[in-house]
């Protein structure tokens, strides 16, 4: 987030710690089948077990890593070739009434055109009213790559992955594991906090974090508050990032408008995969959606089967 002020001049350097310990979420952790409510409390949410630093067992960590790694990999592919609606809700909150007094919204179908390429189409945008902060490239940078965090087996390498422990959370039972970037490169954000990996299927079932770096350069104060993500099982097979709440107070300076309290949710609904539509080719041309003749005498054999294809199955 940027501040909306004539002059952006510094913005403070204290943030919220950028190695979290404690989740700031909402007090009933939804996993599958659980409803997550809005309401905020930065406590350690119910459901949660003690952490035990113990070692695994019949297992070892380095396994442990290159496994989810793997798993992650294949859902990153896989997720390629779904659709889904994401939502977002960015809210500034008054201090002083703990109202929203400024919101940006947007709703976007992300879809597949008929050559297979995806697509984004937004489908709600109200008019934005935020007044103290504007989104910023970042923001969306942050939306696409970074809240549905991904921790494949081509990207362990740009992070240090150490393992914290072992943790019982609603129904599941979960590795934990604290994840920093080992190095900063120019121009390029990155995940830094916690992630907790699903014992039995070697996948993250729940982030917690923030963006780093934080652009705290006089006139470029560019902020981002820390967030939770939670995942869920959609197919059957893989996990899938479902809902994002970020709150803080992102600390500008004076000149840059002060403090803001910020509270963003971000939901991605509607899962569901792409399948290609099926084309009928005959002598060069494309007949998918001809309509069979009249004349039942005038077809061959060859045009019998074809009339018994299965119908082209729409993307959905």
């Amino acid at each position: 987030m940027k501040p909306l002020s004539p002059i952006r001049i510094a913005a403070s350097a204290s943030l919220l710690a950028l190695f979290l310990l404690q989740l700031s979420a909402t007090p009933a952790i939804a996993f599958a089948g659980v409803a997550i409510p809005d309401g905020a409390a930065a406590q350690e949410p119910a459901g949660f077990g003690p952490l035990d630093p113990t070692p695994p067992a019949g297992i070892t960590v380095d396994e442990i890593i290159k496994k989810f790694g793997e798993r992650e990999s294949l859902f990153s592919k896989a997720r390629e070739n779904y659709t889904y609606r994401q939502s977002v809700k960015v809210d500034t909150i008054a201090e002083d009434t703990n109202r929203v007094d400024g919101e940006y919204q947007q709703v976007t179908d992300i879809t597949f055109n008929k050559d297979g390429k995806r697509e984004e189409h937004v489908v709600f945008a109200p008019q934005n009213t935020l007044q103290r902060v504007m989104m910023s490239p970042v923001d969306f940078d942050e939306i696409e790559h970074r809240l549905p965090f991904i921790l494949t087996t081509e990207d362990q390498p740009k992070y240090k992955v150490d393992y914290l422990g072992r943790q019982h959370v609603d129904e599941l039972e979960t590795y934990v594991f604290a994840v920093a970037p080992k190095t900063i490169e120019k121009n390029k954000h990155y995940f830094q906090g916690k992630v907790w990996v699903d014992q039995q299927d070697y996948q993250i079932v729940l982030i917690n974090g923030m963006t780093v770096p934080q652009d705290t350069r006089k006139g470029h104060e560019d902020l981002q508050p820390p967030f939770t993500t939670y995942y869920e099982q959609v197919d059957g097979k893989y996990w899938f990032p479902t809902y994002t709440k970020a709150e803080g107070v992102l600390h500008f300076s004076f000149d840059a408008g002060g403090d803001v309290h910020m509270r963003n949710i971000v939901k991605f609904t509607d899962y569901k995969q792409f399948h290609a539509t099926s084309r009928i080719i005959y002598n060069g041309q494309d007949i998918t959606n001809n309509k069979a003749p009249d004349d039942k005498n005038n077809k061959s054999p060859n045009d019998q089967n074809k009339n018994k294809q299965p119908p082209a199955t729409p993307p959905q």
